[in-house]
């Protein structure tokens, strides 16, 4: 497995990193209960084999039910053959607002301390903001926070999860957030333009939403009427992926890996066949000039939103 520099920090990640919500709580297509999930000796075991395949790159979160347990036992005894990313639990309240300086503080320690705890570890790699946006990354009392977490030795590095190019570019010009995870893929390139930014600067960038939910791969198929333009594009992409003798997943998402800015490439893993397929698409060669020619985003990038189609029952 190719490894890069995680940007500045000093770290070296696997190009491929363990994505580590769906062996915490269900999440995904058809997982609906803990019925349809690994049982915890089967992720623990799926932990080790991605780890002994050579990905030594994990990310997981508070929000993520019991994905931090499992990759503390999982890893307790090879803690130095790892790196470990994981997230500070949502900071908005009920009511959509963050609460006063205190608490705010209270709440970021006491997040790291349980992550710690589950985790079974004394220092995390990565910490980062989740759901980061511009109000979250312009308060100076998080962003000390998190600085005097690193100064105390509890974080190697500081990072945030973003949604928006707004929101990655703040990030990335704070000077305060080393490590910058972001949403790119085929049918949605906006965060692309940020790149060269963040490469210049010295930040780690991770990419997440590779398949898009599953969209670039078969369940992108026999949508709904509202999805219809959609799928249209979709079949593009998975017609040229055919002529070059590529699914159109494999085309997915090696069409992130060959981002030479991009540190590592976040895959949401719960199968030992997702680890697999996701390893030999890692070693594919770089794509071909008709296949970069044929990656045109989706015309209207606003009108991407799996929340929103879930809720609309488009899915």
């Amino acid at each position: 497995m190719n490894r890069k520099t995680l940007g500045n920090t000093g770290l070296e990640v696997s190009s491929i990193a363990f994505g580590g919500v769906e062996i915490g709580l269900p999440y995904g297509p058809g997982i609906h209960s803990e019925n349809d999930m690994l049982q915890e000796s089967e992720a623990i075991s799926l932990l080790h084999l991605a780890l002994d395949r050579g990905v030594n790159f994990y990310d997981t979160a508070r929000m993520y039910g019991k994905s931090e347990t499992l990759i503390g036992e999982a890893f307790a005894h090879r803690r130095e053959e790892v790196v470990i990313c994981t997230k500070c639990q949502h900071l908005r309240d009920a009511t959509g607002n963050l609460p006063e300086e205190s608490q705010l503080v209270k709440m970021i320690r006491d997040s790291l301390e349980n992550s710690l705890k589950a985790l079974r570890m004394d220092e995390v790699d990565v910490l980062m903001l989740h759901q980061a946006d511009l109000e979250i990354l312009n308060n100076e009392t998080i962003s000390r926070t998190f600085e005097d977490l690193k100064k105390a030795g509890l974080v190697k590095a500081i990072g945030a999860s973003t949604y928006s190019v707004e929101e990655s570019k703040t990030a990335i010009n704070s000077g305060i957030y080393e490590v910058i995870q972001l949403p790119y893929n085929l049918l949605d390139q906006r965060q692309g333009e940020i790149f060269e930014l963040g490469a210049a600067k010295g930040i780690g960038l991770v990419v997440r939403s590779v398949l898009l939910r599953g969209m670039l791969s078969d369940r992108g198929k026999n949508l709904k009427e509202p999805l219809a333009e959609i799928e249209k594009h979709i079949s593009k992409y998975a017609m040229l992926a055919e002529e070059e003798g590529l699914t159109l997943p494999e085309y997915a998402t090696r069409f992130v890996l060959d981002q030479s800015n991009i540190s590592s490439v976040l895959v949401g893993i719960d199968k030992p066949i997702y680890l697999e397929k996701a390893l030999e698409t890692a070693e594919l060669p770089s794509l071909s000039e008709k296949l970069l020619a044929g990656a045109i985003p989706f015309p209207d990038p606003e009108f991407i939103d799996i929340p929103k189609w879930d809720r609309m029952g488009w899915l």
